[in-house]
C-alpha cells in the first residue's frame, strides 16, 4: 500500500476541521450488539469512542448481549424459546441474562478505562457511568403468550444522563431495565438505543451492524436514505429480521427528533471516524430528508463557491471571480450543499430588457460529477428565469459545448448576446455563444 504522505495527512486534517467544529458538544447515542464486543476490531471501536470524547462530543453508547446471553444458557443446558422474535425470558433465564450482562458491562467500562503508554488510550482519562437509566415494564402476553421477564422500554432518566454527559461522562445503557417493584427485565438493545435517543433529542443515533449499511438493488452502497425510501425497503421485503429491526428503530428515531441515523459496520476498522469526519462517510445514513439540497445561495456560501471554483479558474474554465465580486453577485447564485459542503453552483443574471439571462459559473465537484446534479442546476436556474419572465438562456463557454448542446442550447453568434454583454465579450477568450429558448 502506498505510504501516506505528510501532505495528504495535512490535507486530510484540515478537511476534518468542518465537521469537528459540527459535532463538538453533540450528544451521540451509539449501539451495537454483543456481536461487536467479541469482534478483534472492538479495540479499535473504543480507542475510536475515546476520540470522539476527546472532541467534547457527548456519548451514550448502547450495548447488546444477544449472543452473550444465549452461550450462557446454553451452558446452564437450557434453551431459549423465541416468539415474535424476542427471547421468552423466565426467571432462570433472568439470572443468565444478569451474568452475561454483568460481564460484559464490566468488559466494555475496562476496556475504556485503559491508558497504557503506547496505547491510543493513553492520557485519555475517561469517566464512564451506568446504572439504572431505563425503566421497564413487561412486554406482558402477546397472542397467548406470556413473555415473563422480557420487558421494554417504559422511560429514560434523561435528567441524570444529561448530567453526566454535562460532566463529560460517557454514559453506557445495557439491555435490562428495572421495574418501579424492583424487578429487572431484558431488553432488546435496539429498542434501549431508540428511545435514549429519541428521549434525549440525541443529534445523531449511530447503529453498528455487521455489514456496512444498505445497498441499492445493483449491489452498491447506498448511502443516503430518506425515511420514505426505508419504508419502501421494508415494504419490498428483502430485509431479513434483524436488518427490519434496525430499520424500523432507525426509523421510529429520525421520525420523532433525532437529526440523523447511521447504520454502519463494526467490522470495519476505521468505519465510525470515516462516517463522521468525512463527506460520503462509509454506511447508510438514514434522515427524515435528503442530506443533499439545491437551494438559493446566501453570504455565509462565499467561501465554500470560491473553493468550489478556484480550480476550474486556474484551467481557465471559469473566468477568475473575486470574492468581493461573489460577495456582491451572490443574490444571482444557486448551491448544492451535501452535509453542509458545497458540491455544485450556477448563477442566473437577468437581462430583464431583454427578457434574457446568462446562465453563468456552472459548477460541480469533481468527485460528484457521476450524478445529474449539472441537470438539477441548470432545472433549478431555468425555473428561477422563467419566474423573472426571462424567455431565453445564453451561455458563453470554452471547453463544455457539448454538455450544454445536449441539454436544448444552441450555437449562437456574439451579435445575439444582449448589448451590455457584447460589450464585455472578451475577444482573446474566444468563449462561444449557446442560447436556449425556455417557451
Amino acid at each position: 500500500m502506498e505510504s501516506f504522505k505528510p501532505a495528504d495527512y495535512v490535507k486530510w486534517f484540515r478537511n476534518t476541521s468542518p465537521y469537528i467544529n459540527a459535532h463538538r458538544s453533540k450528544t451521540f447515542v451509539i449501539a451495537f450488539p454483543g456481536e461487536a464486543i467479541n469482534h478483534p476490531n472492538f479495540h479499535n471501536l473504543v480507542h475510536d469512542f475515546a476520540l470522539l470524547d476527546s472532541l467534547d462530543i457527548k456519548l451514550v453508547l448502547v450495548h447488546g448481549a444477544r449472543q452473550q446471553i444465549t452461550e450462557q444458557l446454553q451452558k446452564a443446558g437450557r434453551n431459549s424459546n423465541f416468539a415474535l422474535e424476542r427471547r421468552i425470558t423466565d426467571l432462570a433465564d433472568m439470572a443468565a441474562v444478569q451474568e452475561a450482562v454483568g460481564k460484559l458491562r464490566i468488559q466494555i467500562e475496562a476496556l475504556l478505562s485503559m491508558g497504557a503508554t503506547n496505547s491510543p488510550m493513553h492520557r485519555a482519562a475517561i469517566q464512564v457511568c451506568s446504572g439504572n437509566f431505563i425503566t421497564a415494564k413487561p412486554f406482558g402476553v402477546r397472542d397467548g403468550v406470556d413473555f415473563q421477564r422480557t420487558g421494554e422500554v417504559r422511560r429514560v432518566r434523561t435528567e441524570a444522563i444529561r448530567a453526566l454527559l454535562q460532566h463529560d461522562i460517557i454514559t453506557l445503557l445495557s439491555p435490562v431495565g428495572y421495574s418501579p417493584t424492583g424487578e429487572a427485565f431484558n431488553l432488546m438493545w435496539e429498542e434501549v438505543a431508540e428511545a435514549a435517543s429519541i428521549a434525549l433529542q440525541a443529534d445523531k443515533l449511530i447503529i453498528l451492524t455487521d455489514d456496512v449499511g444498505f445497498h441499492n438493488d445493483d449491489g452498491t452502497l447506498c448511502r443516503e436514505m430518506t425515511s420514505a425510501q426505508a419504508k419502501q425497503l421494508l415494504e419490498d421485503g428483502t430485509l431479513d429480521s434483524d436488518q427490519q429491526r434496525l430499520i424500523h428503530s432507525a426509523l421510529r428515531a429520525v421520525s420523532d427528533g433525532v437529526s440523523r441515523a447511521h447504520l454502519i459496520s463494526y467490522q470495519q476498522d476505521g468505519a465510525l471516524l470515516q462516517e463522521l469526519f468525512t463527506r460520503d462517510g462509509s454506511g447508510t445514513l438514514l434522515t427524515d430528508s435528503s442530506f443533499e439540497r439545491l437551494r438559493t445561495a446566501t453570504i455565509d456560501d462565499v467561501g465554500g463557491i470560491i473553493e468550489l471554483i478556484a480550480p476550474l479558474e486556474r484551467d481557465g474554465i471559469l473566468v477568475r471571480r473575486s470574492r468581493e465580486l461573489l460577495e456582491a453577485e451572490i443574490g444571482h447564485f444557486c448551491v448544492i450543499t451535501r452535509d453542509n459542503s458545497i458540491v455544485g453552483c450556477a448563477a442566473l443574471y437577468p437581462y430583464p430588457e431583454n427578457n434574457v439571462g446568462e446562465l453563468a459559473c456552472v459548477a460541480v465537484h469533481p468527485d460528484y460529477r457521476h450524478g445529474l446534479r449539472g441537470d438539477g442546476l441548470l432545472d433549478f436556474v431555468e425555473r428561477q428565469a422563467l419566474r423573472l419572465g426571462i424567455n431565453q438562456l445564453f451561455v458563453l463557454t470554452t471547453r463544455t459545448a457539448h454538455w450544454f448542446q445536449e441539454r436544448g442550447f444552441i450555437e449562437s453568434e456574439v451579435e445575439a448576446l444582449p448589448q451590455p454583454k457584447q460589450s464585455l465579450y472578451n475577444y482573446q477568450r474566444r468563449s462561444k455563444v449557446f442560447v436556449k429558448s425556455l417557451i
